[in-house]
């Protein structure tokens, strides 16, 4: 069960093993990592372009843009160790229903297979039922089995919906009601 602390420009959730704060904008390199760690079938534009784009200022910027704080992104952070491994929150997707938030995750390789994904999700579902959202919807590559294994125990339910794509993999629509 996780619980929420929010001032003027923060948020945080809170779960047993990860917290979820708001993005600083000196964890831009964190962001940027994963964007240099995605699987090759990813498509180009949510990887590294030719010329190192997103560079770590481009992010900085993101990251300004993010406040003051509403649902959306936030760091996935260790809570005892420390140390920013990911990140996890909400956005509006044009594919999905408005007023349906897309859950989105990613984790750094070293923090995989430690369940911070699942928890993080589980935290963020959390602060969605408290903002009054009625239902969650994710979208996921058909080969991505790890988010698909993050997704299932926190509810999320598989839809008859899929975004045909010959060339990165078809997208399977997932949802949650809150």
């Amino acid at each position: 069960m996780a619980h929420e602390v929010v001032g003027d420009d923060e948020v945080v959730l809170t779960t047993s093993r990860p917290q979820l704060p708001t993005w600083w904008v000196g964890e831009a390199l964190v962001i940027r990592q994963p964007w240099q760690e995605r699987d090759p079938r990813v498509p180009p534009h949510r990887r590294l372009d030719a010329d190192g784009r997103p560079t770590v200022k481009d992010l900085e910027r993101w990251v300004q843009a993010q406040r003051p704080v509403t649902l959306g992104w936030l760091a996935v952070e260790r809570k005892l160790e420390g140390g920013v491994v990911g990140h996890c929150g909400l956005l509006a997707s044009e594919r999905l229903p408005a007023g349906e938030p897309e859950v989105a995750f990613e984790l750094l390789r070293h923090a995989w297979h430690q369940s911070f994904a699942t928890e993080a999700a589980s935290a963020v579902l959390e602060w969605a039922t408290r903002s009054g959202y009625q239902r969650v919807r994710a979208t996921v590559r058909e080969w991505n089995t790890a988010s698909r294994r993050v997704l299932a125990p926190v509810g999320f339910m598989e839809t008859d919906q899929i975004e045909r794509d010959e060339v990165y993999g078809d997208t399977v629509f997932i949802t949650r009601s809150l």
